[in-house]
């Protein structure tokens, strides 16, 4: 399966939907990826995959000359809107329009397992930063989620197939513990590589939470939409029974989260 072609299309009309929803749980990683960097005042910092811009936002606020590319256009133009003092290009790993050693830094929040070819991403994001420079990737893929794996378990627990045409699964899959996303970056020429797991809990309300993914996210969004009516509705009372077990206070569920932080220098 082409899994960059799939991302381009099943982004398309999502920009709005993931930053009412699901925008609020990427954020909670923002000020880890800015301390790993070492974002300050003049940093030149790309903020690839930078969706509606939280990276960007916290990014400007601490003085860096950021510029936020994603290859999704209706997410470019909200970040234009939002952020003018940003330079906004639609661009798409692992081809990437701008020279080489151009930035001082480079984080992606979330993005590197959306690309079909995870280790050319690398590669292209080494060939973007100057000797010296920063990398910093987060990736969702890793036990204890529980915030995303609510959604997939209860997919399996209402005996729903996987649509033809949503990957499982994606490259970087086989990337998506500590050492393998340290050792991803090694192999594309940078050094001291590591990973380090952050946890955090989501807050939120679970039906509002329901909604927020399947309208905000690419592959567990279409994973469900996919299916009929009767096996949606299967999946929305098996998602009901996974989520009622973490209920707090006022009918809000406490989701815990958790996503890997991989950092290295060029």
């Amino acid at each position: 399966m082409d899994v960059d072609a799939f991302e381009r299309a099943a982004w398309e009309g999502r920009a709005a939907a993931y930053d009412r929803g699901f925008a609020r749980l990427t954020a909670h990683t923002v000020e880890a990826v800015l301390n790993s960097a070492a974002a300050g005042p003049r940093t030149r910092l790309l903020d690839i995959g930078c969706g509606p811009g939280p990276v960007t936002a916290a990014a400007l606020t601490l003085g860096a000359q950021v510029t936020a590319a994603d290859a999704d256009l209706d997410m470019v133009e909200l970040v234009a809107r939002r952020h003018p003092h940003a330079q906004v290009r639609v661009a798409a790993l692992p081809g990437l329009p701008f020279p080489d050693e151009s930035f001082d830094a480079v984080a992606g929040n979330f993005v590197i397992e959306h690309t079909g070819d995870p280790v050319a991403a690398a590669a292209e994001l080494h060939r973007v930063l100057r000797p010296g420079g920063t990398i910093v990737l987060t990736c969702w893929t890793y036990p204890g989620n529980r915030a995303v794996a609510v959604f997939s378990e209860a997919l399996r627990a209402a005996g729903a197939e996987h649509p033809a045409g949503v990957p499982a699964e994606t490259p970087f899959s086989a990337h998506a513990e500590p050492k393998p996303f340290a050792r991803l970056l090694t192999e594309a020429g940078f050094e001291g590589a590591a990973a380090d797991i952050l946890r955090w809990t989501h807050r939120v309300d679970p039906d509002a939470w329901w909604a927020d993914v399947l309208a905000g996210t690419t592959r567990t969004g279409a994973a469900i939409t996919g299916q009929d009516a009767a096996t949606i509705d299967r999946i929305k009372a098996e998602y009901d029974r996974a989520a009622a077990g973490y209920v707090t206070a006022g009918d809000e569920v406490a989701l815990p989260a958790c996503a890997l932080l991989a950092h290295a220098v060029r």
